[in-house]
């Protein structure tokens, strides 16, 4: 068991590089919104239909990546850096949440990105363009922020330069991680996702008692034991040793995102039921 606080991570400087920015691969992202779609209450649903045009959590799920080929300067220059958070040790996170960030401009790191796509979403001054870029930006990052490399190490760019060998093809930790282990299940994200939804309230209960930095640090504590071992001739030993990080990382991320979702757009939410958060801090199995 660990205690998670909110004074347990810090921000490293690093430089920000496009590399860095995938994350779960689409299947990934699509299995976390397809599971917060089950955990939505119908307040919820109601309110989400007008921003999703249509679309559905998974579908909307990947955007945040595709928009990196569009040649305007946010998401050329700007939007790399909303997607990972660089660690270097366990103390002083107190002074990196920012709890109001509230333009883009403020975005630092994908901490402060959840924060903006929270605050945006909440806002009776966000125009309706407004809530539909922090949605889709928001049910990203969460995705992103149960992916362990996103909160790895600055150096090696999340595992982007830790070269790796998959089932003998060259590859790299964090490309292994992003697409390759959730591949090899060869399933769609709709069938990934009945194998690991829940409607067990402890399980429920047990994840949703946490905030955003609370994820990112456990991911970071995930990496940093992935990076120890130093495993680079990956095969069905190591798929069998961290698909049960895997799983419990999407289910985690696809419940805690319905819990944000709830908390936001549904205000007769029950605690603790149907995803709603309720408590800042939180013990949570490792």
């Amino acid at each position: 068991m660990l205690t998670k606080k909110l004074s347990l991570l810090v921000i490293a400087a690093a430089v920000v590089t496009s590399s860095q920015a995938m994350a779960w691969g689409a299947n990934g992202h699509r299995i976390v919104g397809e599971l917060a779609s089950q955990h939505l209450t119908p307040n919820t649903q109601k309110a989400l239909t007008p921003l999703l045009e249509g679309e559905s959590l998974a579908q909307v799920s990947t955007w945040a990546d595709e928009m990196r080929s569009d040649s305007s300067t946010f998401w050329r220059k700007k939007s790399s850096k909303w997607h990972y958070i660089n660690v270097s040790d366990a103390e002083n996170m107190d002074k990196h949440v920012h709890h109001n960030v509230s333009s883009k401009e403020q975005v630092k790191n994908i901490l402060d990105g959840i924060y903006y796509g929270i605050n945006v979403l909440k806002s009776d001054k966000s125009s309706v363009d407004e809530k539909r870029f922090a949605l889709r930006f928001l049910v990203h990052l969460v995705g992103d922020s149960h992916q362990p490399f996103h909160a790895g190490r600055a150096d090696d760019h999340g595992g982007n330069k830790i070269k790796v060998t998959f089932f003998g093809d060259s590859t790299n930790l964090h490309s292994t991680w992003d697409t390759r282990l959730i591949e090899s299940e060869r399933l769609s994200y709709t069938e990934f996702t009945n194998f690991i939804k829940t409607s067990n309230n402890a399980i429920i209960e047990d994840y949703l008692n946490s905030e955003p930095a609370d994820w990112l640090l456990e991911s970071h504590y995930i990496s940093e034991k992935i990076y120890n071992l130093n495993e680079t001739d990956i095969s069905y030993g190591y798929i069998y040793k961290y698909m049960p990080t895997v799983k419990t990382r999407l289910q985690q991320g696809g419940i805690r995102l319905a819990g944000l979702l709830n908390q936001i757009f549904d205000k007769n939410a029950q605690p603790l039921k149907e995803a709603l958060k309720t408590s800042k801090t939180a013990t949570l199995n490792n």
